[in-house]
């Protein structure tokens, strides 16, 4: 069998192999925000934002509504951000942020530097493979 068909060639593998370590890796930090990964994804949109549409996130996380829905429920049921009906357009949903969601970033602000030791790689490093994994995220 050539080298190139090989499991531990195949980049498709390596990427999913690489973010499942990183998710793991981060598992302590975000347990004690009580976290999962992809609730920490949506809050660092708000966290960004304060506001926004659920179809935004979802294009922001690259996520379908079956999947985004569960979790921005969960985030809601912990007060950490409000789902209602845009003024303009009663078929948007919109998500904001709320006060325990913008005390919950301090916390994670504090544990950042921590989370990015995580992963052994320099400043230029992440900053290059940031710039590769951009080149496979649709425009």
């Amino acid at each position: 069998m050539s080298s190139e068909f090989k499991l531990e060639n195949r980049l498709c593998f390596r990427l999913y192999a690489a973010s499942r370590e990183v998710i793991k890796q981060l598992r302590p930090f975000l347990e004690a925000l009580d976290l999962t990964y992809t609730q920490y994804l949506v809050m660092v949109v708000l966290w960004e934002g304060g506001t926004c549409s659920v179809k935004q996130l979802g294009q922001r996380l690259y996520l379908d509504s079956g999947t985004l829905t569960p979790v921005i429920k969960n985030l809601e049921k912990k007060e950490l951000l409000r789902r209602f009906r845009s003024a303009e357009d009663e078929r948007v949903v919109m998500t904001e942020i709320t006060d325990s969601g913008k005390a919950l970033q301090r916390r994670a602000n504090e544990m950042t530097a921590d989370m990015q030791a995580c992963m052994a790689l320099d400043k230029s490093e992440k900053a290059a493979l940031g710039d590769l994994l951009n080149k496979l995220l649709p425009q």
